[in-house]
């Protein structure tokens, strides 16, 4: 058990499914107490009771992340059933790809509301208790393609150049009250992010490319090592992909 870990309280977004729900998994394994938000209650639930049966402390709040109200009563409830915040995980993620010439302005409007916009909200109601506090770490993920454009991806691409730019932006703000600023930026990992893509053709292409996609777990190993780290080391950046993924 990692001692940098345990006991920690840790509000993870997104947590219903994929890189949430393996963190979530792997945190407690270490001590952490973890506080889950996700539109679907019953999954986040269900995973809490899971957790708590097998002697951690988890506790479930839904939570849509593109409501900033929504977002601080997760918060609140981690600080109100434990009287802090430790890290705050910026997780909730939407990858509905196409290329710009097809006009899914829908689909647009979603991306920049969960992921520009869920993670602003996230560090809005974090960002009082760690400064209260003087400590707290925030991990924002990113992608590989906020480092690397592709034809079809370049909203999405923005979205998480965006959280690139915003993580940093926060870690230089943030220096006087003792935080820290982790983005995790993953490559293929086998999620329910595939499923969010409407056109067909482009989401056959993109579940071709996650045969080689790495377990949830990768993910959580990555939030895990920066977590654990001691309180004067801040890792602010992890980029990771499969061995075999090319971009």
């Amino acid at each position: 058990m990692n001692e940098n870990i345990q006991g920690k309280v840790i509000v993870i977004t997104g947590a219903s499914s994929g890189l949430g729900e393996a963190s979530a998994r792997r945190l407690c394994a270490e001590g952490a107490k973890v506080v889950l938000g996700a539109r679907r209650l019953e999954r986040i639930q269900a995973l809490a009771d899971e957790l708590n049966a097998s002697g951690a402390e988890a506790l479930a709040v839904r939570t849509d992340v593109t409501r900033s109200n929504h977002v601080k009563a997760l918060v609140d409830a981690a600080v109100n059933a434990h009287g802090r915040i430790d890290v705050m995980i910026n997780n909730a993620g939407l990858m509905p790809h196409s290329p710009l010439e097809r006009l899914k302005v829908e689909d647009w409007d979603r991306m920049i509301d969960v992921n520009i916009k869920g993670v602003l909200y996230g560090i809005a109601a974090a960002l009082p208790h760690m400064q209260r506090q003087k400590s707290g770490q925030f991990v924002n993920v990113s992608s590989v393609a906020g480092h690397k454009v592709r034809p079809g991806s370049a909203v999405y691409a923005a979205t998480k150049h965006a959280v690139l730019a915003l993580s940093e932006g926060l870690r230089q703000e943030v220096k006087p009250y003792n935080i820290r600023t982790t983005v995790i930026s993953p490559g293929a990992v086998a999620t329910e992010l595939p499923d969010s893509i409407t056109e067909t053709d482009i989401a056959d292409n993109v579940r071709k490319m996650y045969e080689i996609a790495l377990p949830a777990d990768a993910f959580a190993r990555a939030v895990a090592f920066a977590i654990s780290q001691p309180e004067d080391m801040d890792i602010n950046e992890i980029l990771f992909r499969p061995t075999r993924q090319e971009v």
